[in-house]
């Protein structure tokens, strides 16, 4: 009887780690990053900088299905929700994808040990991965700081998804 509950348990304890919203890419390629996976959202979430910096929000889930938040310098203000392709949504998530770190949070501000002598009123960007499962990974970045590689793969993600329209005319001073 104890034999079998233990059994039990353990098919219970091992469809738990199978079915669960966490998965990290074991192979050499991966270096052992989270992966996107089919229940998480990705929200991208810009800052004002010290000019006419567009300052938005953007989530999207696996399927496309998203929200765009218009806060300043935007040409649209408010809540828009817009419908991308799973390919665009797997687009953009793969262009952040090398920057989702490892463990829960990585910051890229003046001030932390990943910048050092940083310029000023320079704009920031917010990244947070959240999973069904209530687990998150938060990458902030402000772009005076970090590899510059990285900067212009943050800046240049948004480009995946249908949200031009609603950030506006790209050659307007910033």
């Amino acid at each position: 009887m104890r034999r079998t509950m233990i059994a039990g348990l353990g098919v219970i304890l091992s469809g738990g780690v199978v079915s669960g919203c966490v998965v990290v890419d074991a192979s050499n390629s991966g270096n052992g990053r989270p992966v996107a996976i089919e229940s998480e959202t990705i929200r991208y979430e810009t800052a004002p900088c010290f000019g006419t910096c567009p300052v938005y929000a953007v989530t999207i889930a696996p399927n496309g299905k998203g929200t765009f938040e218009g806060k300043r310098f935007t040409a649209v203000t408010g809540i828009k929700e817009f419908q991308a392709t799973p390919a665009a949504y797997h687009t953009f998530a793969a262009r952040l994808a090398p920057y989702r770190p490892r463990e829960n949070e990585m910051l890229y501000q003046p001030g932390t040990p990943n910048c050092g002598n940083a310029p000023t009123d320079m704009p920031s960007v917010d990244v947070v991965w959240s999973e069904l499962s209530g687990g998150s990974q938060h990458l902030n970045v402000y772009y005076g700081c970090g590899p510059q590689e990285m900067r212009e793969a943050l800046r240049s993600a948004p480009t995946a998804l249908p949200i031009a329209a609603f950030i506006g005319d790209p050659r307007r001073p910033r």
